[in-house]
């Protein structure tokens, strides 16, 4: 029958529960392949030593310990890899406003 929910190809709005029993560690996972790739990219040397930042847990971002930290290391990772992509972009503070960094990410992300 056409239009049947989970049929290949479609998309569905399944919560966690229905898409089987890994679905809740699929953030974990995320988490892990985006550490990897900022070690790639020699994050730790470029990145954090500059800001004098600590390096991510594996699950950093996977678990909500800290928001403004956390918002914080996001935006700090954000404008470095602008920066990296060959883009301007101004290290957003610590205490800056939050939609306004937001706001520029997002703009300096369109624009790619």
């Amino acid at each position: 029958e056409e239009g049947t929910p989970g049929r290949r190809g479609e998309r569905s709005e399944e919560g966690p529960a229905e898409r089987g029993p890994g679905a809740a560690f699929h953030m974990f996972v995320l988490m892990e392949d985006l550490l990897d790739k900022l070690k790639l990219l020699s994050y730790e040397e470029e990145a954090l030593r500059r800001h004098n930042m600590r390096p991510l847990s594996r699950h950093y971002f996977a678990l909500p310990t800290n928001p403004g930290e956390q918002f914080f290391m996001f935006c700090t990772l954000a404008a470095w890899l602008i920066t990296k992509a060959g883009r301007p972009f101004e290290q957003p503070q610590e205490y800056d406003d939050p939609n306004a960094v937001i706001s520029n990410v997002l703009s300096e992300l369109r624009s790619f």
